[in-house]
C-alpha cells in the first residue's frame, strides 16, 4: 500500500510514453503475499524487498527478475489540530513514545522494525497495552484521524496527504527505518511476450524517468 500512489502514477506515465496499459490491484503486503502463494495469477508483483525475496526463494516469482525500485522511511503523524510532538532526536522520540497514551503501527516490515526499536530501547513491556496494530490494508493514519491512537508510525508516502492528520516529521536519522520496495515478474507470467513486456515495465520503473514521480510521493529512487 505504501507504493500504491507511486505505482499508479508510474503506470500512467508508462502509458503516456507509449507502453501497454497496466491494470493495478492494490492490497496490503501481507494479503498480496498470501494471494500469490494461493496461486492467484499476476504478471508483476510489487512488495517490500524482503517479502519479494521470500517469494523468489519459494519459486513464486521468476529468479533474477527482482528489481529494487524505491526506498521509504517512517514518519510520525498526529490527529489534525493536536500539538506536534518533538521527535528531532532519538531521545526526544523516545520521550514522545513513552508519554503517548496510544501508539499506532503497521502490519508491514516497518511495523516489525518499529517494535524491534522499542525492544532495543527496553520499553516494550511498558508500551504493550498502548500499542495498536492497524489491520492489514488499513492505513495507520486512518486510526490517527479517527482518534483511535494518539500518534501513528508508518511509511511517509502513506501518511502524505491523508485527511484528518498532520504529518509531524520523519524519524531521526539515528533510528530511521528504511524499507526498499521492489518489483518482480510473477511465476504465473508464462508467455514469453508478456515476460518481455513485464521486464520493460520494471526497467522503466527503475530508470531515471521514474525518479521525479517517486520523489514527489515521499520516497527515494534506489
Amino acid at each position: 500500500m505504501a507504493s500504491r500512489q507511486i505505482l499508479t502514477a508510474l503506470a500512467e506515465q508508462w502509458c503516456t510514453l507509449g507502453g501497454q496499459p497496466l491494470s493495478l490491484i492494490a492490497a496490503g503486503g501481507v494479503d498480496v503475499a498470501k494471494r500469490i502463494r494461493a496461486g492467484e495469477e499476476f504478471d508483476l508483483v510489487f512488495l517490500a524487498n524482503e517479502a519479494l525475496v521470500s517469494l523468489q526463494d519459494e519459486g513464486f516469482v521468476l529468479a533474477r527478475s527482482l528489481r529494487p525500485l524505491m526506498r521509504s522511511g517512517i514518519a510520525l503523524a498526529v490527529r489534525q489540530g493536536d500539538a506536534l510532538p518533538d521527535i528531532s532526536s532519538e531521545q526526544a522520540l523516545r520521550s514522545t513514545v513513552l508519554s503517548a497514551p496510544s501508539i499506532g503501527y503497521s502490519t508491514g516490515p516497518s511495523g516489525s522494525a518499529l517494535l524491534a526499536l522499542f525492544e532495543r530501547w527496553g520499553v516494550v513491556d511498558t508500551l504493550k497495552d498502548r500499542l495498536v496494530q492497524a489491520p492489514a490494508g488499513v492505513p495507520v493514519g486512518q486510526l490517527v484521524a479517527q482518534g483511535r491512537v494518539a500518534i501513528g508510525f508508518q511509511q511517509r508516502s502513506e501518511l502524505m496527504g491523508l485527511a484528518g492528520i498532520t504529518l509531524v516529521a520523519s524519524l531521526p536519522d539515528s533510528v530511521q527505518i528504511d524499507t526498499v520496495f521492489s518489483g518482480a515478474i510473477a511465476r504465473s507470467c508464462r508467455d514469453v511476450e508478456r515476460q518481455a513486456q513485464a521486464t520493460a515495465v520494471l526497467e522503466f520503473m527503475a530508470s531515471a524517468k521514474a525518479g521525479p514521480v517517486i520523489t514527489h510521493y515521499g520516497m527515494t529512487p534506489v
